[in-house]
């Protein structure tokens, strides 16, 4: 019998492209703003990826999940699968909630911890978690100490 290789070709698609006056991130305030003007005003939960290089210049950005009314499930893997196909140094990720309160819940809290683990394993650090609405309210987990 014989054996079957499969040889594998990964490629990114880029579906679209936009550009922000500033797309280099030096606080929590912009990424605040860069993730606002992708996700802000939607009705459900968007969680959002901002891939950066070695000198904080946003280089992708990714719809990562959209979820309900009040919660988007996160998965580690789909998180960082755009850092890595962009060879990102870091990532920014946010996430805003459809009522407009940027206040983190207990979820946000722990997915950020999560998330942070994980990126130290593969070498890709989590810089912030940003809580968003369209009014550039915003919530930084790293400013509330838990990066």
């Amino acid at each position: 019998m014989e054996k079957v290789l499969e040889i594998v070709s990964i490629k990114q698609v880029i579906t679209e492209v936009e550009v922000l006056e500033s797309m280099t991130v030096r606080s929590p305030e912009d990424a605040a703003r860069i993730a606002a003007a992708f996700i802000g005003d939607e009705d459900r939960e968007v969680f959002f990826v901002m891939c950066l290089n070695t000198k904080n210049r946003v280089v992708a950005v990714h719809r990562c999940h959209v979820g309900g009314l009040n919660a988007s499930i996160v998965m580690p893997r789909e998180v960082f699968k755009s850092a890595i196909l962009n060879n990102s140094a870091s990532i920014i990720v946010s996430h805003q909630h459809p009522s407009q309160d940027t206040t983190a819940s207990r979820e946000d809290i722990d997915v950020t911890k999560r998330l942070v683990e994980c990126g130290k394993i593969l070498g890709i650090e989590v810089l912030d978690h940003v809580i968003v609405n369209e009014n550039a309210d915003f919530y930084s987990m790293k400013e509330k100490g838990y990066i």
